[in-house]
């Protein structure tokens, strides 16, 4: 017996001290507080919001950091002027005090759109924007929606026109002298009415050419103060920091409840496999089986915006931008065969997400209860294929998940 023993103990001490081993060991052993895994513990860390967030620097954008650049575009952002009846505004949609969304589950601006609105804080980090990600930059973001007939029904000639009339003395030293706009006409555009593109199209290259450069320049300053936008600390990150530090004050931001949910978040629920970083969101597209809204067809959605994007004139390779080509690895390097893309939409923050109901791109579900049914159901897509699983969460472990959800809400601050 003695002899077993020995060997059966030389036996495990060669197994701890082969490195693969001992690894896994550790990974294994619940030392933190409350009691998360090494690996967990690094999970976490991952999702926690920085100190000091470092804000991604636009290279299509060369006044994407400039702060008279972000003061214009806070101005930008508010004015209605821009839009065809001039009642409609950025802030129209995007109200700073909802979220900077407009908690409907469709946008309204001249008319109803197809989608909901999603918000521009903290989307400095996203390669792709819009639902469907047919914007490449938050500039070109910023001005597709002047020109939309169903949002500001605006034109670019009458962007430049008020630009020229009322921000001059704060455009012109970021980006130089405004065309000579005097002899043009008010309105004129290649997306306007019919009398619109004609007005556009007997304007010479390079009058277009200007126009839409104002037009581009825009966005940039619009685009400048949106980067300004970002999500302050929440339970959640205090509650992490705690796990980092011990600190028991820290560790008792979340309810038992909210930390039951984190370890579903974490482990059995598999959140995370889109949900990650700091933005609790990997910015990319996913089929999760959404049903469209009733009576209405399937959204193709990412699968529909690749031609978009490669073809916009405001991407990142176009005329506007003022980036290397080199420096557009995302528009180089997009998949334009991809099936899944089908009926994917982008994966949204979880960030405040408790403060912005109804939910999914078209406000399919009024609450984040509902919600959690669908990931606990996993019905199959009705247009391509969903990439969800069935996990059998039971009602308890649901209303966790949603208690979590809360937790993640924090101010918004401007820097």
């Amino acid at each position: 017996y003695g002899l077993a023993a020995a060997s059966m103990i030389g036996a495990l001490l060669v197994w701890t001290a082969w490195p693969g081993h001992r690894a896994d060991a550790m990974a294994e052993t619940a030392d933190a507080p409350d009691h998360w895994r090494a690996d967990e513990r690094a999970q976490l860390e991952s999702m926690r919001l920085p100190a000091n967030v470092v804000v991604k620097v636009d290279p299509s954008n060369r006044v994407a950091t400039s702060a008279p650049a972000a003061q214009l575009g806070k101005r930008l952002f508010s004015d209605p002027r821009f839009s065809r009846n001039g009642a409609i505004a950025c802030a129209s949609c995007h109200t700073p005090d909802r979220q900077f969304e407009d908690g409907r589950p469709l946008a309204i601006g001249l008319g109803i759109g197809v989608r909901r609105t999603m918000p521009v804080v903290g989307m400095t980090d996203a390669p792709w924007l819009f639902w469907d990600g047919r914007k490449d930059s938050m500039w070109s973001q910023a001005i597709g929606p002047i020109e939309d007939h169903n949002e500001h029904g605006g034109t670019r000639l009458r962007a430049a026109h008020v630009l020229a009339e009322h921000y001059r003395d704060a455009y012109e030293p970021l980006f130089g002298p405004l065309p000579d706009l005097s002899a043009l006409p008010r309105d004129g555009g290649p997306l306007g009415t019919d009398a619109e593109k004609a007005v556009w199209q007997r304007l010479d290259e390079r009058t277009r050419t200007d126009v839409s450069r104002v037009f581009a320049n825009l966005g940039k300053a619009i685009a400048a103060y949106e980067a300004t936008l970002q999500y302050g600390p929440s339970r959640f990150d205090t509650y992490v920091d705690g796990v980092r530090t011990g600190d028991p004050a820290k560790l008792a931001a979340l309810t038992p409840t909210e930390k039951a949910g984190l370890r579903l978040f974490v482990n059995k629920g598999q959140c995370m496999t889109c949900h990650t970083g700091p933005m609790l969101s990997d910015r990319q597209f996913h089929n999760i089986g959404v049903p469209p809204r009733s009576g209405t067809a399937a959204d193709p959605g990412r699968a529909a915006a690749v031609a978009k994007v490669l073809h916009d004139e405001f991407n990142c390779m176009g005329p506007f931008s003022d980036a290397k080509p080199e420096q557009c690895d995302e528009l180089q390097f997009i998949s334009t065969d991809d099936p899944h893309m089908l009926g994917a939409f982008k994966t949204p923050s979880l960030r405040n997400v408790a403060l912005r109901p109804p939910y999914m791109h078209a406000g399919q579900f009024a609450s984040l209860d509902a919600v959690m049914r669908h990931y606990a159901d996993a019905p199959a897509a009705a247009i391509g294929h969903s990439e969800l699983k069935r996990i059998a969460l039971s009602d308890d472990e649901q209303r966790q998940l949603v208690a979590l959800l809360g937790a993640f809400s924090g101010p918004i601050v401007e820097r």
